[in-house]
C-alpha cells in the first residue's frame, strides 16, 4: 500500500467502522427486542377465517397466528407470548418496515418487487396458493373465460389487482373493478349484489364463502390465474432473525416429514437416529447458531403440532374451510412442499 492509498484508507475508516458496527448492531437487535420486550409483536389479516381469526373472547387462532405461536415457544418456550397486531393489505408492510411488527404471518404472496424495492425478506412458502374467482351460484358460468362483461370484486393493495388485469387483458374480455379496502367488503358487495364475482387468492374464497348469507350458493371456480407463494416475512436489515424465521419454517415442514408430531414427542425424544437427535437437539449445536438454545424446534412442535398438523387443524380436512392439501403436501407425497434439512 503507498502512503496515498494509506491515507485513504484513514480517512474512510471511521465510516467503515460506522457500517460495520451498525450492521452488527442491526442483526443482534430483533432478537434482544423481542427478548426485552417479552412478547413478540406479529402481523396478521384483520380477521381471515382459519389463517388469523379473533374470536369474541379476543383470543386468536389460524394457521398464520400457530406460525406466530410456534416462534415464540422456540424463545421463550410460552407459545402464549405473541401480540398480535391486525393490519390490512395496504398497511402490512409499512408496519413491518417501520417496526412496529417483528414478523409478518399474514398471507403475503412473495414477488420481487416487494423484497427488491421494499427492503423485506421473505423465509419461504409455507403456503402455494393461487389467484380464483367466486360467484353466486349461476348454473351457466362454469368458467373464468365466461365472465366477460362482470363487475368484480378486488382488494386494494394486493397483487390480486394486476393479476385480475392481466388475465382480462390476454383474454380480450372487459370487467368492471370494484377495488374494496377488505374482504369483509368485498364479500358485503357480493352478498348485495353491487359485483358479481370476488376475486382472491382461494384460500381466502374458502374463507369468505362461509361467511356469505347462503354459502351453498356460492360457486368457487376451477380456474386458477396466478401463482401466489405465501408466506411470512422480516426486514432485510437483521440477518439472525431472519434465520430464526427462516428455518422456524422449514423445521415445521421438516418435522411432519421425520414423523414428529405432538402425538411422537416421547418417542422422538428417545430416538437413536441422527436426524432426529438432530432435531431434537441432542446432536450439533444448532440452536446457538441462531441465538437459541439446541431444543428450540422441538419446543415450537410440542406447542402447534407439525406443518401438517396445523394446516389439517386450521384449514384443512378438520376445520370448517375443508380445503385440500393439494400442491401444499410433502414432496414425496405428490406435493412440492419442501424444506432444507436441518443439518
Amino acid at each position: 500500500m503507498n502512503n496515498s492509498h494509506y491515507r485513504t484508507f484513514l480517512r474512510l475508516m471511521p465510516a467503515l467502522c460506522l457500517t460495520v458496527a451498525v450492521h452488527a448492531g442491526a442483526q443482534a437487535s430483533t432478537l434482544g427486542t423481542i427478548k426485552s420486550r417479552g412478547t413478540i409483536n406479529c402481523g396478521v389479516s384483520e380477521g381471515l377465517k382459519g389463517f388469523s381469526d379473533k374470536d369474541k373472547q379476543g383470543r386468536w387462532s389460524g394457521f398464520d397466528v400457530d406460525f406466530c405461536k410456534a416462534l415464540a415457544a422456540a424463545i421463550f418456550n410460552d407459545a402464549n407470548k405473541v401480540r398480535y397486531i391486525p393490519l390490512s393489505a395496504t398497511d402490512r408492510f409499512r408496519a413491518l418496515r417501520s417496526g412496529k411488527v417483528d414478523v409478518l404471518s399474514r398471507n403475503s404472496t412473495w414477488t420481487f418487487e416487494r423484497e427488491a424495492k421494499l427492503g423485506l425478506l421473505f423465509v419461504g412458502v409455507n403456503y402455494y396458493d393461487g389467484q380464483g374467482f367466486m360467484v353466486l351460484r349461476r348454473p351457466k358460468i362454469t368458467s373464468a373465460l365466461e365472465l366477460n362483461g362482470a363487475s368484480i370484486c378486488v382488494q386494494s393493495g394486493t397483487t390480486s389487482r394486476l393479476n385480475l388485469a392481466d388475465y382480462f387483458r390476454v383474454n380480450s374480455m372487459q370487467y368492471k373493478e370494484i377495488a374494496v379496502a377488505n374482504l369483509a367488503e368485498a364479500k358485503a358487495h357480493l352478498d348485495s349484489g353491487k359485483c358479481d364475482v370476488l376475486t382472491a387468492d382461494q384460500s381466502a374464497l374458502f374463507a369468505e364463502r362461509l361467511k356469505l348469507k347462503k354459502p351453498g350458493d356460492a360457486m368457487i371456480m376451477p380456474d386458477v390465474i396466478s401463482k401466489e407463494p405465501l408466506g411470512p416475512l422480516v426486514r432485510s436489515d437483521d440477518l439472525t432473525w431472519f434465520n430464526i424465521v427462516k428455518w422456524m419454517n422449514f423445521a415445521l415442514i421438516n418435522a411432519e416429514e421425520l414423523g414428529i408430531s405432538k402425538a411422537t414427542l416421547k418417542e422422538t425424544a428417545a430416538s437413536t437416529k441422527p436426524i432426529i437427535r438432530r432435531f431434537n437437539g441432542r446432536e450439533a449445536n444448532f440452536g446457538t447458531l441462531i441465538g437459541l438454545d439446541n431444543a428450540w424446534a422441538m419446543r415450537a412442535v410440542a406447542a402447534v403440532g407439525n406443518y401438517g398438523e396445523i394446516f389439517k387443524r386450521n384449514v384443512g380436512a378438520n376445520s370448517p374451510l375443508a380445503i385440500p392439501r393439494g400442491l401444499n403436501q410433502l414432496w414425496n407425497q405428490g406435493g412440492i412442499l419442501y424444506a432444507p434439512p436441518l443439518r
